[in-house]
């Protein structure tokens, strides 16, 4: 009998403080957490790796990113909870004002970028009105149950593009996103490739999550120049996203003849830009070519892409800088499309070079007889003219050195003849006596590893030299004569041109013959 009276009284006290833990826990449910975290602490390291931790941070020595350690989130959703989505046109909870919290992004993308005031931003004349970015919009249409279950029946999934992988250095809007965000990225990459124009997402997303994965894929994807920055999503209350319908421009009507176009344009600029010898004489070269090629037409047709660039040579702000970020991205060189605010909605670009990140507005460079003001530039130089917004503060912070101001800017900061030290009767306003110049300076130095100086003079003439170093006319001209006259097997030739007052153009030819 006393055994079981102490049973009795043990099993009495332990529900007694079993009570006591219940009244706690209802009034404490941090206090129930802590528990949980004490008695299962494998959950709380795998919720903890599932809500977020600080994702990757931007390395602008290495040109790359790193990994940093997660911190411990104190303001986590409880696991297995997820928001309700959001109706189309409500207005967000305060408690969901964090951008990344409610555009499906991660915690934090690290970035040392300080937005200016728009106040302070001041649209400089020569270059004012030359934008034209068109923001992307996204139609949302809320349904009842009934519609949706009508959509689910007649769609699927289409490509969800399963297994892709993204680089992280190349596409910096894909790494901004959550785990389920980059599922729906591919699947809207997935899609736009095929022409697969209406989907059922793989994900339940709310209105805001799509705009910005959506906004993801359109600015790491400048190949995409079929694809309208509007797009369509359909909503069920409480359920998410049901239906995603893509919209495209004109040139998805005839793909095959248009990517042809395409391909054939920038491969002829890449043909060039390949043949030199660093990441930094491609990007001058390309940005050159670009401002040399591309007329600012406000009404150029599907001016938002690289197509109008690339193909028609007339467009705006965006289609400037998603022709440049192409053409980096084939030379394998980081190059981000970045928005934002320049007096007006505005883009440009952001590129990595060895030592860093730089700026690059090939639209504003284009004003007048192009410059290279706004070239390479760091976040404190376009403080005063550019503000990033949306999901472009993410990328990283320009500050690089090394390559910042190199090139001379404006027309009044040119050089004369008699600064570079070139004789006038060294200018050459035809093909013939450049040539023979070129020719007569290699012999005179024969073999080695130098550099040698021409002038050439009027546009007309630059557009020549263009044509002839694309297509390589040199080596008949005069190099593969030259070579054999100095006995060499083997030569390199890097070419460099330098605005001049007077509109004459001083060319560096730096060459190794073996």
């Amino acid at each position: 009998m006393k055994i079981f009276g102490r049973l009795f009284g043990f099993i009495t006290g332990l529900a007694v403080l079993l009570c006591i833990l219940i009244t706690a826990c209802a009034f404490r449910p941090d206090f129930s957490r802590e528990i949980a975290d004490f008695l299962f602490p494998e959950k709380k390291e795998s919720a903890a790796l599932e809500t977020g931790g600080t994702p990757p941070v931007w390395d602008a020595a290495a040109v790359g990113y790193q990994e940093d350690k997660a911190e411990e989130a104190t303001d986590d959703p409880e696991e297995g909870e997820r928001p309700e989505a959001a109706e189309s046109g409500e207005e967000a909870d305060a408690e969901e004002s964090s951008l990344t919290k409610k555009a499906g992004m991660e915690e934090e993308i690290a970035s040392d970028y300080r937005a200016p005031d728009l106040s302070e931003i001041v649209t400089p004349e020569k270059v004012s009105g030359r934008a034209g970015y068109q923001q992307i919009e996204g139609q949302q249409e809320q349904v009842d149950e009934s519609a949706a279950r009508e959509i689910q029946s007649r769609l699927d999934t289409g490509y969800t593009g399963e297994g892709l992988e993204f680089d992280a250095l190349y596409y910096p809007y894909y790494v901004m996103l959550n785990e389920k965000g980059r599922r729906v990225y591919c699947q809207i990459y997935a899609n736009a490739n095929e022409l697969y124009p209406e989907f059922a997402p793989v994900e339940a997303v709310t209105a805001e999550e799509l705009k910005n994965i959506f906004s993801a894929v359109y600015n790491d994807h400048p190949e995409l120049f079929w694809m309208e920055t509007a797009y369509a999503g359909k909503f069920v209350r409480g359920s998410g996203c049901v239906e995603i319908d893509l919209k495209f421009n004109r040139t998805a009507q005839d793909l095959e003849s248009a990517q042809a176009r395409f391909d054939e344009h920038a491969e002829e600029i890449l043909a060039a830009a390949q043949k030199l010898s660093d990441d930094y004489e491609k990007e001058k070269f390309v940005h050159d070519v670009l401002l040399e090629r591309i007329d600012y037409q406000l009404g150029a047709a599907m001016n938002q892409s690289a197509y109008s660039a690339l193909v028609n040579g007339e467009t705006v702000c965006a289609g400037y800088a998603r022709a440049f970020q192409y053409l980096m991205q084939q030379l394998d060189i980081p190059c981000y499309y970045c928005t934002g605010y320049a007096g007006e909605s505005h883009a440009w670009n952001i590129i990595g070079l060895e030592d860093g990140w730089y700026n690059v507005d090939t639209t504003w460079d284009d004003a007048g007889e192009g410059t290279y003001d706004y070239f390479n530039r760091t976040d404190a130089d376009y403080a005063d003219s550019h503000v990033r917004q949306d999901m472009s503060v993410y990328l990283p912070s320009c500050d690089g050195e090394t390559y910042r101001g190199l090139e001379q800017t404006s027309a009044d900061s040119l050089r004369s003849l008699e600064e570079t030290g070139v004789a006038l009767d060294k200018v050459f306003a035809d093909m013939q006596g450049y040539y023979a110049d070129c020719h007569a300076q290699i012999l005179q130095s024969g073999k080695g590893n130098y550099t040698f100086y021409s002038v050439i003079e009027g546009e007309e003439m630059l557009d020549a030299w263009y044509e002839a170093c694309q297509n390589r006319r040199y080596r008949e001209a005069y190099m593969d004569d030259a070579m054999e006259q100095i006995g060499a097997y083997s030569c390199e030739i890097r070419f460099e041109v330098e605005p001049l007052q007077e509109g004459r153009y001083l060319i560096r030819h730096h060459v190794r013959f073996d």
